[in-house]
């Protein structure tokens, strides 16, 4: 494991593999070096740019190889697919089912994860009343983090 990440982010690695061998799913090398890419990134990532930083430490990677890594952790619920961008983004509480909502920064890219019980019962009680059945929901929110609204516009 890279000691470049945080601390927090290195537990979240060690359950991550954990969780996966608790799944009989296969936490390979090369699994583990593009989860801690994703582990490094504030913002979500796009499979070519993951490709690029895997390249650096793993000259044979290919689109494919990134792909099927990010296919595995997907399955997994380790990853989630930032929809309207067709970025990648590492989830900080997999093992269980949850709604997912992103607040996605349009200046910085920095992508947060949330959890509004609100929002997930309110569209549960919509979809009741409509007769349909909510498979998967993630609801992505774009704007300016506090960060960035901090910073001098530039005209």
């Amino acid at each position: 494991m890279n000691t470049e990440l945080s601390k927090s982010k290195q537990i979240l690695f060690r359950k991550a593999r954990a969780f996966c061998e608790d799944q009989g799913a296969r936490f390979t090398p090369l699994r583990a070096k593009v989860y801690e890419i994703l582990l490094q990134e504030d913002a979500s990532i796009g499979a070519y740019d993951l490709l690029d930083k895997l390249k650096k430490i793993e000259d044979s990677a290919k689109p494919p190889t990134v792909y099927r890594a990010l296919d595995f952790f997907l399955d997994l619920g380790l990853v989630h697919k930032v929809e309207s961008t067709n970025t990648f983004k590492a989830c900080h509480h997999f093992g269980c089912s949850h709604p997912v909502q992103f607040l996605i920064c349009d200046h910085c890219g920095d992508v947060q994860e949330i959890s509004s019980n609100g929002v997930e019962s309110t569209l549960a009680a919509q979809a009741m009343e409509n007769d349909f059945q909510i498979v998967s929901q993630t609801i992505e929110a774009h704007g300016v983090c506090v960060k960035c609204q901090k910073e001098p516009i530039n005209t």
